[in-house]
């Protein structure tokens, strides 16, 4: 047992090694550092911060060099971490309403107060490989100039709004969907319940049925491609929801927290996040008169898929409060809770590439015996099998006796 324990120790580190070599890759190329990916990376460095569910753009970015890339390595590298760290305080509820917003878009309105602002995004782009990129080092060409250097008041669309810089307009914008609220078309969310403790899924474990509080935060750390999927099931027709866009926005908001000693709150840093606003059909009910539901999602950094799709799904889960039939699996709380972290998903499925060879040999020594008192029980297919296996023994031992003479 002892040399197999020192073998297999050994052949870890070798495998650390391997791992570091294959990282760093060919001597002859610049390594890439940390700062690098932090800002030109900036996408990857976002979704490692939401879903591993700790706000630092260097620890991400260093959580994506050693995992050679790998986002969901990093993201487990991050919420190791961040099991590490102590709770220093609470911080009082963000206001998305007060954000400096870099991008802000609504598909139920075209012009809404402060305008659409378009922000830096892929919508636009013609998805073709610039080959421009390539030339590292060079100085970008007199159209990237042009694009660059474009005032970022011409990235509005709409009669109103002032233009905003790259750390997003310092004037608060008013939420799109208060423009139905006068008319009563669109639900109103509850008040927060003071009293009420909010759900912790980082200190406390998962609990079903789960209220939204809990929902919300699973769906924030929860794997995008999953989400992407559901989210994309619920427009094809399995949870029968018509979702619009009502609002969309991107931009940094204040970190506030409330010190004993004071008794008022100080802003101690800045946060970007992504919200997103679906506004949904729905036909009411005996109580509930017809009006539009929402969906909400809300996301670290710049992660507009992700907070789309969880708003969709977030809609989706919200069936049973509304007396909608459950039926989807985007609807269902288990199956969307329990199977939408990535970390959950990837322990179990790469769990299979581990050793497994006591837990095989007995299955095999089961399907062994099995299939003895099978045939045991068929004489019929044993016979048919025994024949068979009679005329191959006979061949092989008339070639046998052949080659021998």
């Amino acid at each position: 047992m002892y040399v197999a324990v020192k073998g297999g120790e050994r052949a870890i580190l070798a495998s650390h090694e391997a791992v570091a070599a294959a990282r760093r890759g060919s001597l002859e190329v610049p390594e890439m550092t940390v700062t690098q990916i932090r800002e030109q990376l900036g996408l990857a460095v976002d979704r490692v911060m939401a879903e591993g569910a700790l706000y630092d753009p260097d620890l991400a970015a260093l959580a994506i060099k050693q995992s050679r890339g790998d986002l969901l390595e990093a993201i487990h590298l991050l919420r190791a971490y961040r099991t590490t760290l102590p709770r220093l305080g609470f911080s009082a509820p963000i206001d998305t309403g007060r954000m400096a917003v870099r991008r802000r878009i609504s598909a139920t309105f075209k012009d809404v107060p402060g305008g659409q602002i378009l922000g830096p995004t892929f919508d636009y782009t013609h998805r073709l490989l610039d080959f421009s990129l390539a030339a590292e080092g060079a100085r970008p060409d007199q159209a990237h100039r042009h694009s660059l250097s474009t005032p970022a008041g011409d990235q509005h669309v709409g009669k109103s709004g002032n233009g905003n810089g790259a750390n997003g307009t310092a004037t608060p914008m008013p939420r799109i969907l208060d423009v139905l609220h006068g008319e009563g078309l669109v639900e109103r969310e509850r008040e927060d319940d003071e009293a009420q403790p909010v759900a912790d899924l980082t200190r406390e474990p998962l609990t079903l049925p789960a209220e939204r509080d809990a929902r919300l935060q699973n769906l924030a750390r929860a794997d995008e491609g999953f989400l992407l999927g559901l989210g994309y099931s619920t427009q094809r027709g399995y949870g029968r929801n018509h979702p619009f866009a009502g609002e969309i926005r991107m931009g940094e908001v204040a970190l506030e927290i409330v010190p004993e000693e004071l008794g008022f709150a100080i802003d101690i840093g800045d946060l970007t996040v992504t919200e997103c606003q679906m506004v949904n059909q729905f036909h009411g009910s005996k109580e509930v008169p017809p009006q539009f539901t929402r969906g909400y999602g809300l996301s670290f950094g710049y992660c507009e898929r992700k907070t789309m799709a969880m708003a969709l799904v977030d809609r989706a889960l919200r069936g049973r409060e509304l007396g909608e039939p459950v039926a989807a699996p985007a609807q269902d709380q288990e199956f969307v809770l329990y199977h939408s972290d990535a970390l959950e998903a990837a322990g179990f499925v790469q769990h299979l590439k581990l050793p497994h060879y006591i837990d095989f040999q007995a299955e095999l020594e089961l399907v062994r015996r099995m299939r003895a008192e099978a045939a045991a029980a068929s004489p019929v297919a044993v016979g048919s099998a025994g024949a068979a296996s009679a005329r191959t023994t006979s061949a092989q031992v008339t070639a046998s006796a052949g080659e021998s003479r």
